[in-house]
């Protein structure tokens, strides 16, 4: 995508809502998403429109547009309905991640990469569903209110890649707002798959939010994921203890 062709509009984006606008059809695959914690520059569109699939566009509040940086902790993948697996399906992971809508007004995410510490998931993720996943070494600890994400990556990429985010997490935000709502309110991710525009739809229930500090910062991920400008405080910190998530069948 040129860096002009998110100015396309396509169809206006649907309504940014606290639970998935369309069933996602017949269970894939599940995903419990814990301890979240979710950091977020807003920036111009023009900077991260380049980085988006073809047939996407930067999704926009208030002429704006964010680069999200999420650390948290995932428990128990399980396929097609089955139980999920205790020990490959748990692991820690950070994602990099844009937000994008495309011509049929669904918005969603975009990876710019996701790193995780169990090689497993990481190989199947990249050689099955076409997902940046970088093997990596992490930790996420909580020690009273305060939540601490480690990560050095292992492969493939620049060795060593990763950082320390520490936050402190506050009282849960009875409403938390538009921003909030459009930054997790996401019910799809956006790939290129065979050439592609392809669509992954979830769906999971509202996310339960709570105000959160950031004490520590040290991160060289976005700068890795194409973002060296993405720098200096973030414009929003939230945790979520987190929620469980189902996937449906990629679309078209």
């Amino acid at each position: 995508m040129g860096a002009t062709g998110w100015q396309s509009r396509g169809v206006e984006p649907e309504p940014v809502t606290g639970t998935a606008p369309r069933p996602a059809g017949r269970t894939v695959f599940t995903q419990g998403w814990r301890d979240v914690t979710f950091l977020h520059w807003a920036v111009d569109p023009a900077l991260v429109a380049p980085l988006l699939p073809a047939g996407t566009r930067p999704d926009l509040l208030d002429g704006a547009t964010y680069v999200g940086l999420i650390p948290f902790r995932m428990r128990r993948i399980g396929v097609l309905g089955a139980p999920g697996l205790p020990w490959a399906g748990s692991f820690a992971e950070t994602n990099v991640r844009l937000y994008s809508v495309d011509d049929r007004g669904r918005r969603g995410v975009v990876f710019r990469s996701l790193d995780a510490d169990r090689l497993l998931p990481v190989l199947a993720a990249r050689w099955v569903a076409g997902l940046p996943y970088c093997w990596a070494r992490m930790r996420v600890r909580r020690d009273g209110d305060l939540v601490t994400y480690t990560s050095r990556r292992r492969w493939p990429g620049a060795r060593g890649t990763g950082g320390r985010i520490v936050v402190r997490v506050g009282a849960r935000l009875p409403d938390p707002g538009p921003l909030a709502g459009f930054l997790t309110g996401r019910w799809g991710l956006h790939q290129t798959a065979s050439g592609r525009l392809a669509y992954w739809p979830n769906e999971h229930p509202a996310w339960p939010l709570h105000a959160a500090e950031l004490v520590t910062c040290e991160e060289d991920l976005l700068a890795a994921g194409g973002l060296p400008t993405v720098r200096g405080a973030p414009d929003s910190v939230l945790f979520s203890p987190g929620v469980d998530v189902r996937f449906g069948p990629r679309l078209r």
